[in-house]
């Protein structure tokens, strides 16, 4: 029988006192980097759970990933999300007009906190909300588009793969709503992404770097699950057996999804607003999740071995 993921779980405080964190990166020494989206910030969480600040980002820093340079790549956002109090629960709300300033791709260098804006825009129109990104083995990154939504109006975007070295950016799939979580199956050859406000999962093969396989947003067999009730979907991440494992909203937790569109259990977090998962560890079994309405990160024993990304 494979590992069973409807059953409690023990979670381990990792950091508290963060402003919304996203996008975790586990490091070499055992540190965690992660973004704090409204305290506009990278941050590293070292074993202890201490905290360092590596570099100020103006906007919405959100997804965080590392690229084969070593450097840290950013999905920001712009400032796209209104910071609303909920009796001490920190959540997302509107856009706010008056201080958006444009999504962007940015690198930061680690060792120095050097912000460098590499992209935004494609093809003569604006990143509205950059949200997660994903490198692949050949060095380039897909990333997903979250767009906006006002009062009357919402936007559709795409998934995008663009080059690390600032040289190439392309819109590969399009129209898709609300896009957050973007992954990569163990073999590279998946590209899966989770849409917010839809509760679906979806994917393409990937055929080539940047590259897909053509498909209508309205074929129901690229769906790999959609989630019922209402359950908005964040960030995901893909374990090392090509689970993925989607951040859900409301329901606070974990939901992992195999391969085969079976939904394998729910990992309760007890956080309204669960935003991200990574792995890491000497045997990648451990899972870090970041608890974004209450401020921590935390950790948990994953029951089964977590997926090494490139360049991780």
């Amino acid at each position: 029988m494979g590992a069973s993921f409807n059953q409690e779980f023990e979670f381990t405080e990792v950091a508290a006192g963060l402003h919304f964190p996203e996008g975790p990166v586990v490091m070499a020494d055992g540190s965690v980097i992660l973004t704090e989206m409204f305290g506009k910030r990278i941050t590293r969480v070292k074993a202890d759970g201490t905290k360092e600040t590596i570099a100020t980002v103006n906007g919405g820093p959100n997804g965080l990933a590392l690229g084969p340079d070593g450097a840290l790549y950013v999905c920001n956002n712009g400032g796209n999300f209104e910071e609303i109090d909920l009796g001490g629960l920190i959540v997302p709300g509107g856009f706010p007009e008056d201080t958006y300033i444009g999504g962007s791709i940015q690198r930061v260098d680690i060792a120095t906190g050097v912000v460098t804006t590499l992209y935004s825009e494609c093809d003569g129109r604006k990143l509205i909300a950059p949200n997660d990104l994903v490198f692949d083995r050949d060095g380039g990154f897909w990333f997903t588009d979250h767009g906006s939504r006002k009062k009357y109006t919402s936007d559709f975007t795409g998934i995008f793969y663009a080059k690390a070295d600032g040289s190439h950016i392309q819109m590969v799939v399009f129209p898709v709503e609300s896009p957050n979580g973007i992954g990569l199956s163990p073999d590279g050859k998946r590209l899966y992404w989770a849409e917010t406000h839809t509760g679906r999962v979806f994917f393409r093969n990937v055929t080539a770097p940047g590259e897909v396989e053509e498909g209508s947003p309205i074929d129901p067999t690229l769906c790999l699950c959609g989630l019922p009730g209402l359950q908005l979907l964040d960030s995901l991440a893909v374990d090392g057996e090509g689970n993925v494992c989607v951040a859900t909203i409301l329901n606070g937790g974990i939901t992992v999804i195999a391969p085969s569109g079976e939904i394998l259990g729910h990992v309760a977090t007890g956080d309204m607003v669960t935003t991200n998962i990574c792995f890491g560890g000497p045997d990648l079994q451990t899972a870090y999740i970041t608890c974004s309405s209450t401020g921590r990160l935390v950790s948990m024993r994953w029951p089964v071995k977590g997926l090494r990304l490139n360049y991780q």
